[in-house]
């Protein structure tokens, strides 16, 4: 049972990146989704999740509307995209998942497989 992380990289202000979180050994989509991020020197903070029941898809106020999540079940992989980036959105990313979790789920206990992480540097 793992997550892969990937697509970080170095992007300027306004630009685009679309992270990946590939899954292996389990199903991803009978799991609940959550990416998350730190920034350097700060707390990790829930970014974005998608619900296992229903699809639901839920955003912290700070990336509403910039970011977007999806899932890929033929691929068993999921997805942030992510626009308009700033330099607060700076952080390593991670995606986690939790098996047949449902509704909004914020808290770094609540999921149970982590990716290692993929960096997001967003500067001019």
């Amino acid at each position: 049972v793992q997550l892969q992380a990937s697509g970080g990289g170095l992007v300027q202000p306004g630009g685009s990146l679309r992270l990946s979180c590939a899954a292996s050994g389990f199903i991803l989509h009978a799991y609940a989704i959550g990416w998350f991020r730190q920034a350097p020197g700060k707390e990790l903070e829930w970014v974005s999740g998608i619900s296992s029941s229903d699809g639901r898809l839920y955003y912290a106020k700070s990336v509403e509307g910039r970011f977007t999540i999806s899932r890929d079940n033929h691929k068993n992989t999921a997805y942030l995209q992510m626009n308009s980036l700033k330099p607060d959105d700076t952080a390593i990313y991670y995606c986690a998942a939790v098996a047949g979790g449902w509704g909004r789920l914020v808290e770094k206990r609540e999921y149970d497989v982590w990716g290692q992480g993929t960096l997001v540097t967003v500067s001019s």
